[in-house]
């Protein structure tokens, strides 16, 4: 039976995050879709949500994909200054459908793919989990207007019963470190992409502001330089998906030739992920000496020797197997005098962006993984940059493609993704585990079950004693046995 409210995390307002015990289960239009919430993780982008509300990229409302008269029909369409539910690594189960739903039916099992690519908002594109109510609640809505792409894909991936709600759910982040790598570069100008000729720092700050999303801004410097430090977007790298590519030459096409067909890794790179032993870091370093690109070298840099130490426990055996190297530092005590050719930032810090630029080799990819708002620039060293044919990547989420990959290693047992929980809870301990995450407590992923009453938050060596782990790890047995409890 289906209740009439339901306990809800809401963020409200910036930093303002809040358990409603009463939120009224929403009841499913004709085209809408009630699921029960089996699994939410937490994700270190809920904290960029938190902090940002409103000003975050994916808040804002809908400027385009859909037909505008269709939102006030959906309650979870919550853009702006509204309250959300935040929450996107997400397993759910249909329980009730609306009659004019056509492809989903009661009882059906899904992982969701939270980013509605198609729908776009002013500097990035809605998704579930922010601008339209996520997974940190017992239901969820979805409106089949929303989750099917132009070409009729949906965002509610199918998922087997025989895995735990928590290793398909954490497809999802594994999903948006694979998008960051195979993200294809364009190559080629189309409208509104910026060309510059010259050396005028003043002018290349204020061609920057002009620069649309999805766009490209080539600079050609015909010989010269800038001579100070340039204003960059470094934000919108990541949030806006603009690109910024140059030359000390003179020609478009000298520029053009130096943006990479995709954002892989390349044979013999030396490859440094800046705070690699945090939960989406240590991804990273796995994806990094799984993916089977012969001589890289990575460099897995960390501010904390407790979790070096237990990265280094959990991916020293791949690198061996792998027939690569790991080396694990911490900038304190032993930062690497190398020059990378591939350098991955983990922390949303503009001013890593600028000494990234300092420790690339030549014809680096500098992988502005973790989010910096979008609004945030630093002050870029751009003649370094174009001298060194330097190139600035950056994806916000995956694509269902990605999130289909990653789930078929899941069910192929070519990847265990439950290596990554190091926590558990209930809706009660959400909020404790978003501060967690802001803190960098945990060296792992943090696993919300909203069915399970009363629950703080919990270390995974702390529920042991009481549920069946393997080697410390989190398992489809401990889950049930959670649930039956």
């Amino acid at each position: 039976m289906i209740p009439k409210t339901q306990r809800a995390v809401q963020l409200v307002g910036p930093e303002k995050l809040a358990l409603n015990d009463a939120k009224p289960v929403l009841e499913p239009g004709p085209h809408q879709i009630l699921c029960r919430v089996e699994v939410c993780g937490l994700c270190f982008s809920d904290l960029k949500l938190l902090k940002q509300f409103s000003g975050h990229a994916r808040k804002s409302g809908i400027a385009s994909g859909i037909d505008q008269q269709i939102l006030p029909e959906m309650p979870n369409y919550v853009p702006g200054e509204k309250p959300t539910v935040p929450g996107h690594e997400t397993v759910v189960r249909v329980v009730k459908v609306g009659n004019k739903v056509t492809k989903y039916k009661i009882g059906e099992r899904y992982l969701i793919q939270a980013d509605y690519r198609w729908l776009a908002t002013q500097n990035s594109a809605a998704a579930f989990g922010y601008n339209f109510e996520g997974g940190l609640q017992e239901y969820t809505l979805f409106d089949e207007r929303v989750i099917h792409a132009p070409d009729g894909e949906s965002t509610l991936i199918p998922v087997p019963e025989e895995f735990s709600a928590s290793a398909l759910a954490l497809c999802e982040p594994w999903a948006c470190v694979e998008e960051a790598y195979i993200e294809k570069q364009r190559r080629t100008l189309r409208e509104g992409d910026v060309v510059y000729h010259g050396n005028d720092p003043a002018e290349v700050e204020r061609l920057f502001t002009t620069v649309p999303t999805n766009g490209l801004m080539v600079i050609c410097q015909h010989g010269r330089k800038f001579g100070r430090p340039v204003v960059t977007p470094v934000g919108r790298t990541h949030y806006g998906g603009i690109r910024i590519v140059g030359t000390t030459g003179n020609t478009v096409e000298e520029a053009l030739a130096n943006i990479p067909a995709d954002a892989e890794m390349r044979p013999n790179d030396k490859v440094n992920i800046i705070g690699a032993a945090g939960p989406m870091g240590t991804m990273h370093v796995i994806r990094d000496l799984c993916q089977g690109v012969p001589g890289i070298a990575v460099y897995a840099g960390d501010l904390s020797d407790e979790r070096l130490a237990m990265l280094k426990k959990l991916a020293e055996p791949l690198a061996k197997k792998n027939k690569l190297t790991l080396h694990p530092y911490n900038p304190k005590t032993n930062a690497p005098t190398d020059k990378f050719n591939y350098i991955v930032l983990m922390a949303p810090v503009p001013a890593l962006v600028v000494q990234a630029v300092k420790d690339a080799a030549p014809n680096a990819i500098i992988n502005i993984f973790a989010g910096i708002p979008a609004d945030k620039t630093a002050e870029v060293d751009l003649d370094l940059y174009i001298e060194k044919k330097c190139y600035f990547v950056g994806t916000s989420g995956s694509t269902t493609e990605d999130m289909k990959t990653v789930l078929k290693k899941v069910v192929t047992r070519q990847l265990d993704t439950n290596l990554s929980v190091a926590a558990i809870s209930g809706l009660e301990g959400a909020i404790d585990g978003i501060h967690a995450v802001e803190k960098n407590l945990m060296p792992g992923k943090i696993l919300v079950y909203p069915s399970v009453k009363g629950m703080k938050l919990t270390p995974l060596p702390e529920v042991a004693k009481d549920l069946p782990l393997k080697d410390g790890h989190w398992t489809i047995e401990a889950e049930k046995a959670l649930l039956k409890k």
